[in-house]
């Protein structure tokens, strides 16, 4: 884990070791491969509306809850599956969000079918340029044009609870943009 040493402050995540770990060791590398994504997108789709440091602390049931967040696993899952996981204390208990990540799972099996993968959808909308690195959080956009883009082209393929602003957040996780303010411990 980075510790802090003279002037450098970390973006978010001081004040809690496992926010801090996920901020130090994860938040803004690189993640490929569609089982990987599509955890990350369920898990992002689940914190709208609530803190991440929640969905951090649930991550372990969520992954026990959605088979590791295998596609094929999960896009098997049915009614049964849905009740069963809305008794689940182990995970954020909402219904459209349950479903969702079941559609999810659906619609990554449906592109590898056709020849694709998610990893190759969402790394297709990663920024041509780097933007320069954010001074203070307030200079973090909520959604940019790649994640908009994005969004209308996951809900074209038939993905749910992937709008704009809750893509950008997967771009942000996933390291196709680096928005590490300027000074983080994290910056590389």
């Amino acid at each position: 884990m980075i510790t802090e040493t003279n002037d450098l402050v970390r973006c978010f995540g001081d004040g809690d070791p496992l926010y801090a770990e996920y901020h130090d060791q994860e938040w803004g590398r690189e993640v490929h491969g569609d089982a990987a994504l599509l955890e990350r997108m369920v898990l992002e789709g689940f914190q709208s509306g609530l803190s991440w440091l929640t969905i951090l602390r649930k991550r372990e049931g969520f992954r026990e809850a959605f088979a590791g967040f295998d596609p094929g696993a999960v896009a098997g899952f049915d009614e049964e599956d849905v009740e069963r996981l809305m008794g689940d204390a182990g995970i954020v208990r909402n219904r459209r969000k349950i479903e969702a990540a079941i559609t999810n799972a659906r619609a990554t099996l449906a592109l590898q079918e056709s020849g694709r993968s998610l990893d190759a959808v969402v790394w297709g909308h990663r920024p041509g340029e780097a933007r320069p690195r954010p001074q203070a959080w307030e200079d973090v956009p909520a959604q940019t044009v790649e994640s908009a883009a994005l969004a209308k082209e996951l809900k074209s393929l038939g993905f749910a609870f992937v709008g704009p602003t809750t893509m950008y957040a997967l771009m942000q996780a996933c390291g196709l943009v680096d928005d590490h303010i300027a000074g983080c411990v994290a910056v590389r």
